[in-house]
């Protein structure tokens, strides 16, 4: 590949390309130097693969084969436990370290050269740049997080850097709506309160938002369960009202589930060992897709509601976070939360609550729950074979779901 070319980014099945920053970091002109096939792998546990053109004109993007990087490089027993599955000579590089792999040996080519993404001098720099009064305050990362990475910023702000998304359309989102939305929902929101800019030392979106106290339902659990029915309903009625005419569609999300049964086939395919479950879960599907769809107006929607993306405290509901699929449209994508959030049996419960869904929402949310837990699971089996993009954590929350789903009301 020549410099200013692009490479192909693989990571859990999202892809994007890097080519600017590639060229920015002088990364591009390693990899142009290089004969051999290049495995980049990133700080995040991302795959980027490209092979070096022989001449103008080549494609160099390759796809994802059957390779993971889940080792820190300047871990040397580690490095040298992937290298020895290698079968020929290779680069691998992440936020600290350069290696090369010849025969199954590491062989250091360089130290400390890229810094890849976001840690916590980055932070610190793009706060001094652009929010000075900001900078002094204590920085410290918070666990999880897939498009986007949080860093707590003293107590009661957070700094939200974009990392895996395509786009930046999704924060610009929670940036002009959001503001608008948490003054009338009852639980806590992370709210954009300053916004940062793309810049030569970091060319992706960053917001810095409200932080929102509490533990994600995927480490927590909710133990009181009927307050945590309520509590659902409650905030899903103050989203669920009409929103405006230039309010974002769905795209991926929002849907009618007979034009998601791609989706599902591919994860429904991928999970290992459902055994008998399989025959029910396309039931409950079959019977979402056949559903009538929305016939109400456009509401607020949060599009992704998902252990990941709730908290948790003194065993209940105790705030949403990640707005970035914020949608108007049918509510239904959000309804599935009963199944996939409360404990077994406080379905019914959320429902009579929420007072708002007829027989057909119910029967899109109960499909589009299901969907939603063989995600889960397939993003739990990936964690459990370190692919990149993996959370073991998943797994057993959406094995759960999957049960409750199952059970119906």
């Amino acid at each position: 590949m020549g410099p200013g070319g692009d490479v192909l980014l693989v990571n859990g099945g999202v892809t994007q390309y890097l080519g600017r920053w590639m060229r920015e970091s002088g990364l591009a002109d390693l990899l142009a130097s290089l004969p051999e096939l290049v495995y980049v792998g990133l700080s995040a546990g991302s795959v980027v693969m490209t092979r070096p053109a022989a001449g103008a004109g080549d494609d160099t993007r390759l796809g994802l084969v059957d390779f993971s990087l889940s080792v820190h490089l300047d871990d040397e027993a580690g490095a040298e436990a992937w290298a020895a599955g290698i079968a020929g000579p290779a680069y691998a590089i992440d936020a600290e370290t350069a290696i090369k792999v010849v025969d199954g040996a590491v062989e250091v080519v360089s130290e400390g050269r890229w810094r890849l993404f976001n840690d916590e001098d980055l932070v610190r720099d793009l706060l001094r740049d652009q929010h000075p009064d900001l900078a002094d305050l204590p920085i410290r990362e918070v666990a999880g997080g897939w498009g986007n990475q949080m860093w707590r910023l003293g107590d009661d702000l957070a700094v939200r850097i974009q990392r895996m998304d395509t786009s930046a359309d999704l924060q610009l989102r929670e940036r002009r709506w959001l503001p608008l939305l948490a003054p009338r929902l009852p639980l806590p929101i992370p709210v954009p309160v300053r916004s940062g800019v793309p810049s030569e030392r970091f060319p992706k979106m960053w917001t810095v938002v409200s932080w929102v106290e509490g533990t994600p339902l995927d480490r927590g659990s909710i133990d009181r369960g009927d307050h945590g029915a309520d509590t659902l309903a409650a905030f899903l009625r103050a989203l669920h009202v009409e929103a405006p005419a230039d309010a974002p569609d769905g795209g991926d999300f929002g849907a009618h589930p007979r034009d998601c049964t791609g989706g599902f086939e591919r994860f429904l395919g991928a999970i290992e060992d459902l055994g008998e479950h399989e025959d029910h879960i396309r039931t409950v599907w079959d019977d979402a897709v056949a559903a009538p769809g929305w016939p109400g107006p456009r509401v607020w929607v949060h599009g992704d509601l998902h252990p990941a993306n709730v908290v948790v405290a003194d065993g209940t509901l105790a705030g949403v976070v990640d707005f970035g699929a914020l949608f108007a449209g049918d509510p239904a994508w959000d309804l599935g939360a009963a199944w996939l959030l409360l404990p077994e049996g406080y379905a019914s419960r959320f429902f009579d609550r929420y007072a708002g869904a007829d027989e057909a929402t119910v029967r899109r949310a109960r499909g589009l729950a299901a969907m939603k837990c063989l995600f889960l699971m397939l993003m739990g089996q990936n964690g459990d074979r370190g692919l990149p993009g993996g959370k073991p954590n998943w797994g057993p929350a959406g094995r759960a779901a999957l049960r409750r789903v199952l059970k119906g009301l």
